[in-house]
């Protein structure tokens, strides 16, 4: 982001919108103390400008019985059949995968996974990502508890 695309006022703004994206903007003018209109513009300039991609729901994952995250770090084995970029791709649109990310270091994806238990994780990785071309070894970390999360 450029800084003349924003500024200490739009940063206010994004920051109550993470907190609760359908606050109404008359609310977040009260507790911001700028004017309605103006909060308003800024919004609809954040979101021409790309600095705002989406609006979202969190979703409470206990009810919707999918209570445990797990985060799974995968080497890539280098291939013919599949790049890095493509094994991820594919990897995103399995069903459980919340997150994908190419990172550096000893591994080479990370995965954060949402599902029913330790055993449908364990299955995810044994019945399905181990099947993709270009998956070498896996390592898996169930989380307890969320302290921060978006």
């Amino acid at each position: 982001m450029e800084s003349k695309l924003y500024d200490e006022k739009d940063l206010r703004i994004l920051e109550a919108l993470k907190k609760d994206g359908r606050k109404p903007t008359s609310k977040l003018s009260k507790e911001l103390g700028i004017p309605r209109v103006t909060i308003h513009q800024r919004i609809n300039k954040m979101i021409a400008n790309g600095i705002i991609r989406k609006f979202t729901v969190r979703p409470d994952y206990g009810k919707l019985k999918k209570p445990v995250t797990a985060f799974i770090l995968i080497s890539f084995v280098s291939n013919p059949q599949v790049s890095q970029r493509e094994l991820a791709s594919k990897i995103s649109l399995m069903s459980g995968v919340e997150e994908v990310f190419i990172i550096s270091g000893e591994w080479d994806l990370l995965l954060k996974v949402r599902a029913a238990s330790a055993e449908e994780v364990g299955s995810l990785i044994i019945d399905k990502l181990r099947t993709f071309e270009g998956v070498g070894k896996a390592t898996t970390c169930i989380s307890f508890s969320a302290v921060k999360e978006e």
